[in-house]
């Protein structure tokens, strides 16, 4: 649920094929490597057998659940946010980590090299300039070790190379990543606390039990800093949103592709849905969301509780994939129904897969109420494979 849409923003497929590409890489000393395919599949077990599993009644513990949980198979950190300076510019931004085991606990030996690992990471960046009508796209990979990737609790600190995300004394977060001509950096400040999904934090997504994730977000994190874009750094504030998934999962058979959104609002409350799509279309019934009170209350939403439904299409002159662009979203136990809009329609995360991810303006009713506000969408599969966070 790429928001996304980070996404929703999972850990569900048993290879991330952007990171197998470098598990070789990953286990072997610097130098020139050849990343063959075949070694490359020879690297990466398929099974997920060996690794924990995510099970009912396990409570967050905060804050080692901010970190990395290494027996798990995969792990993100996904943020998006929405930023405006003084002179009226809008951006949106993605900055997300992924880890990925390399072997199950059991089967993990201690090596003597500083480059040895049993975890990889990847990471994208992306930033979409509005004025400017650009989306600008990053990826890196790298190993665990050495200090070039990795994630730590306590103080809580998440990076890759110098893409970083580190808590400081006063408890904000400064996050920093730059590429190209483009750079963030910003500080966050989490006005809610964590909020967990699914049944306190344990987010089912298949008919076995253990087919789940654990899964909070940080809904609205005030954030101010900075942007650089087209030569220039323009001073913003704004809200982003975090989601922290980790397990060892899959998609269950004819899902597709997800619809993820993630939306905050101005009367200061928070929503969160993703869609599971099946093969024919329709909403698996693992779909699920969460409304946040401004109080910061919260109501779990299943899959009878919301729909939604595209109002425009667009064609990515990338990639060739039609995607969904713009939405009518209802809640009606809610009496909510919201207008969603892209800021630009091409926002396409044309990485190592291809998937759509990007910044929405919100506008509708609450309880008869006017409200407007920001957010981010992340839509998979309709690019032919799942890419983002599932």
């Amino acid at each position: 649920m790429s928001k996304r849409t980070r996404a929703i923003r999972w850990i569900l497929l048993p290879v991330l094929a952007a990171i197998a590409a470098v598990l070789a890489w990953a286990l072997w000393p610097r130098g020139p490597q050849p990343l063959q395919a075949s070694l490359v599949a020879a690297a990466v077990p398929a099974s997920s057998a060996g690794y924990t599993r995510a099970a009912a009644g396990r409570a967050l513990r905060f804050p080692a659940d901010y970190g990395p949980h290494n027996d798990f198979q995969t792990e993100w950190w996904y943020y998006t946010g929405n930023l405006t300076a003084a002179s009226g510019e809008h951006f949106g931004y993605q900055l997300t980590f992924f880890r990925r085991a390399l072997q199950p606990p059991a089967q993990r030996v201690a090596r003597s090299s500083a480059w040895a690992t049993e975890q990889v990471y990847l990471a994208d960046f992306a930033l979409t300039d509005v004025a400017g009508g650009r989306h600008d796209v990053f990826e890196r990979l790298e190993r665990g070790a050495a200090g070039l990737a990795g994630a730590q609790a306590s103080p809580y600190h998440v990076w890759l190379d110098d893409w970083s995300v580190t808590q400081q004394q006063d408890g904000q977060v400064l996050m920093r990543a730059a590429a190209g001509d483009v750079a963030l950096e910003l500080n966050l400040h989490d006005l809610k606390g964590p909020v967990p999904q699914g049944d306190h934090g344990y987010s089912r997504k298949g008919a076995d039990p253990g087919n789940a994730s654990y899964y909070y977000s940080l809904t609205r994190l005030a954030t101010h800093g900075t942007v650089t874009a087209r030569g220039r750094a323009w001073t913003v504030d704004g809200l982003s949103w975090m989601d922290h998934e980790f397990s060892t999962s899959a998609l269950e058979p004819g899902i597709v592709g997800w619809d993820w959104f993630s939306l905050q609002l101005d009367d200061g409350s928070e929503l969160m849905v993703y869609g599971l799509r099946q093969s024919e279309g329709r909403l698996g019934r693992f779909s699920s969301g969460i409304l946040v009170s401004p109080d910061g209350s919260t109501r779990t939403l299943g899959a009878q509780d919301f729909s939604f439904e595209a109002t425009g299409r667009w064609r990515s002159p990338h990639t060739g994939a039609t995607y969904p662009s713009g939405w009518t979203l209802r809640v009606p136990s809610a009496s909510l129904q919201l207008t969603i809009s892209p800021y630009l329609a091409d926002q396409e995360m044309n990485v190592s897969f291809a998937y759509w991810e990007g910044a929405v303006r919100v506008s509708g009713l609450v309880a008869g109420r006017p409200v407007t506000g920001n957010g981010y969408v992340e839509l998979t599969g309709y690019a032919g494979s799942l890419g983002g966070r599932f």
